[in-house]
């Protein structure tokens, strides 16, 4: 079975985000475990990077790197793991 894809995201302060799913269903994916790992995740604690550089990429959530929407330099979750992983929310968003 195909999973939904995904069409909006929405960064929050508290490093979360909002994911919407063509099948209707919102995930609020939690990145604060990202931040923790460190490494490449590091550039994430900046939160007006984590805020501004956060979109969709390669089909899933991402951060665009170096700001030129090069598919290749982005942080990008797996959706499977946002659609898993993430917590059901009943209610849009508003960016």
């Amino acid at each position: 079975m195909l999973r939904p894809k995904i069409f909006q995201v929405v960064p929050t302060r508290e490093y979360e985000v909002y994911v919407y799913f063509d099948d209707g269903k919102i995930k609020l994916y939690d990145a604060k475990p990202l931040l923790a790992r460190g490494g490449i995740f590091n550039v994430l604690k900046d939160i007006n990077f984590f805020m501004e550089r956060c979109t969709i990429m390669n089909g899933t959530l991402a951060w665009d790197l170096s700001g030129n929407r090069d598919r290749g330099n982005c942080i990008d979750i797996c959706p499977d793991t946002i659609y898993d992983l993430g917590v059901d929310v009943k209610e849009s968003v508003t960016a």
